[in-house]
């Protein structure tokens, strides 16, 4: 069977992750270093562990209402208005949902009409553009550059906002550069937003690790934001509940209530063992969070510290956990020279160009790994450049 012309167009168009691509030439290789996958290498606290056993334990298998427990949805909105300064009400404009991903694959498909145009600042994570072209909208890149940190500058969004403008994405901490966005250029962007009738999607899981004592400002606590915003975050960057699959949404009360229509007859609801262990990370895991941020500083600066000494030009990322050096000197590609480090010294970082064309010329690493590893990977990434 010809089966071209039975999967959908817009599906058969889209690209498949090449983050995914290139790890799987890594699958089962125990002597690769990998510098790749964003995923905290700590294990999820234990007392957050033991709430979810003990939700189990207690029998608590069953469905939640469609838009979370509502015990979860108060401490988020506990959270939220005391870690980003945006108040909502729990019970109407707080969706639970099944990771962040969900959230944004929801959030386009119940704000955008076919051909309707979603800006986003690239490189950025990889499914942003496929997940609006899944929504049969228009995906509009802006191009981030080094020399401004990878932060999104309010006049080049400027350059491209049309008529068919409905949506912005934005990321900060931004992966894979790990770029922040400071107040000055995020109410830039805000005016753009409120002048152009734009809502936004802002996507901002890494928000709790900055470093260098940096103020985290959502665009949602701007005066005329919260109305236009839909605040996404979730559990498996700080909290290291990758596994959980735990995220939310907040937003105003018919965008909450237009999400949710499509939450419940795709996802019904977020596993109930996971909102209940989410409920004890809320409440106190705030210590562990602050010990896995630190050693993640401290990572960070010895990366940043080695790439430079090797000669790769690499900008100090005020959060998340990557860091994205500059290879164009070498005279190879993003992705020759992933997989010349690979082949030849068993490293694995992600070429840049995975994260939109912008990323060309860079590599992502990621730095959520244990810090003797880190070294050797320095180490081989620098005879490997010494070589070159």
């Amino acid at each position: 069977m010809d089966y071209s012309q039975k999967i959908a167009r817009q599906i058969a168009a889209i690209p498949r992750s090449g983050i995914r691509d290139f790890f799987e030439l890594v699958q089962g290789r125990e002597d690769v270093i990998s510098l790749g996958v964003g995923e905290p290498d700590f294990t999820t606290p234990w007392h957050i562990r033991e709430a979810a056993i003990y939700a189990l334990e207690k029998g608590h298998t069953s469905y939640t209402s469609n838009l979370g427990l509502p015990a979860l949805r108060k401490s988020i909105a506990r959270y939220v208005s005391d870690f980003f300064h945006v108040d909502y009400e729990p019970l109407t404009e707080v969706l639970v949902t099944v990771g962040v991903s969900e959230a944004i694959d929801i959030a386009l498909r119940a704000l955008i009409n076919p051909g309707e145009e979603v800006i986003y600042h690239e490189p950025c994570y990889v499914s942003y553009s496929p997940s609006i072209a899944m929504a049969y909208g228009k995906a509009v890149g802006v191009h981030t550059r080094k020399r401004d940190g990878f932060s999104l500058k309010p006049e080049e969004l400027a350059k491209v906002i049309t008529p068919q403008s409905r949506v912005l994405m934005l990321n900060f901490p931004t992966n894979p550069t790990g770029a922040t966005a400071n107040r000055e250029d995020l109410e830039g962007i805000a005016r753009l937003c409120i002048e152009h009738d734009l809502m936004v999607l802002t996507d901002e899981i890494y928000s709790e690790l900055r470093y260098d004592g940096e103020e985290h400002v959502s665009i949602a606590s701007l005066p005329g934001m919260k109305e236009r915003c839909v605040l996404l975050h979730g559990f498996s960057k700080a909290f290291a509940m990758t596994g959980f699959r735990l995220g939310y949404a907040c937003a105003p009360v018919a965008v909450t209530e237009a999400m949710m229509k499509i939450h419940q007859y795709s996802m019904l609801c977020a596993p109930i063992m996971s909102q209940m262990a989410a409920i004890e990370a809320l409440e106190n895991g705030a210590p562990e969070v602050a010990k896995m941020r630190d050693a993640y500083h401290q990572r960070r600066d010895f990366l940043v510290k080695r790439l430079n000494q090797m000669g790769l030009d690499c900008h100090s990322p005020g959060g998340a956990f990557y860091v994205f050096p500059d290879i164009r000197k070498t005279g190879l590609s993003s992705k020759e020279f992933a997989m010349k480090l690979l082949q030849e010294e068993n490293v694995a970082a992600v070429p840049g160009n995975a994260f939109g064309e912008s990323g060309e010329g860079f590599l992502r690493c990621c730095y959520a790994t244990g810090f003797d590893d880190l070294k050797l990977a320095m180490d081989k990434m620098e005879r490997f450049v010494g070589r070159l």
